[in-house]
């Protein structure tokens, strides 16, 4: 099977780096995540992977960003078996793989077309999944996704910083109106982490560009009436097994900093 030619700028680009974190981590001695597809996805492509500016370092952050917001996934899924999920700008990203979901529920990946199908050829077709190509600010998408009364589970990993806020925010309201309840679970910067991206250099490397700062959970909470809970975890307070110690020491002596602790954080946003 010949290799696939990957042409991405820019935000789309990204997701190379964190699918090649993804199986830099499963291909270590003592994975965190153990994205098997993902490895199997990177020999696929044709591509310099060490471009994209993803070490063996960088990948354990990866991997654990992948992990969290997957542990939060299976929670909600549990108590909520026939939901719909939304899995935006999902990029190549194998989440709806690697989760042992409900068999009740409809899942979602919905990025831009020519993503979608890069996707299509590198991953198998999974029962109750479907992918929609689109920008996720082209709002028109969501009416492929029928607000029926179910609860309803946003996954944005790695995505709402790349959005203008105005349209970040219209999208939230957007599906909060669409269906009756749910969870937004997804990882965002303030407005330091912003100003911190010339730094990130799979970021860098991709020419992309951070805009929408979300400071806490208020800045949630204004979006809609019906959004009832925010709660943040500061990237500074991960702990698990496989977190390395650098990063323990490290983020100990930037929680002294001040602002740091909501530089990058994740959340969890309830209707």
């Amino acid at each position: 099977m010949a290799a696939e030619k990957v042409h991405l700028t820019e935000e789309k680009a990204t997701l190379l780096a964190t699918l090649y974190g993804r199986a830099l981590d499963a291909r270590s001695p003592h994975p965190i995540l153990g994205d098997t597809l993902a490895a199997q996805v990177v020999e696929r492509i044709d591509h310099d992977f060490a471009r994209t500016g993803i070490t063996r370092r960088s990948a354990a952050s990866v991997a654990f960003r992948a992990r969290l917001i997957d542990g939060w996934a299976t929670e909600f899924l549990t108590a909520h078996p026939d939901a719909v999920v939304l899995h935006l700008g999902c990029g190549l990203d194998t989440r709806a793989h690697r989760l042992d979901r409900p068999p009740g529920t409809d899942w979602y990946d919905v990025d831009y077309p020519e993503v979608v199908d890069l996707r299509r050829r590198l991953l198998p077709e999974l029962p109750g999944h479907t992918t929609i190509g689109s920008s996720v600010t082209d709002l028109a998408w969501l009416d492929q996704v029928p607000g029926d009364g179910r609860q309803v589970l946003v996954v944005a990993e790695g995505l709402f910083y790349y959005l203008d806020a105005a349209r970040g925010r219209e999208l939230v309201r957007r599906i909060v109106d669409r269906f009756a309840g749910g969870e937004f679970v997804f990882d965002a910067m303030s407005g330091l982490g912003l100003r911190l991206q010339v730094f990130n250099k799979p970021v860098r490397e991709a020419h992309a560009k951070m805009h929408w700062a979300i400071g806490g959970p208020q800045d949630l909470l204004s979006i809609h009436p019906k959004l009832r809970s925010a709660t943040m975890l500061s990237a500074l307070d991960l702990t698990g097994p496989g977190l390395p110690t650098g990063y323990r020491v490290a983020a100990r002596l930037m929680k002294a900093v001040p602002g740091m602790a909501k530089a990058a954080a994740f959340y969890r946003l309830g209707f």
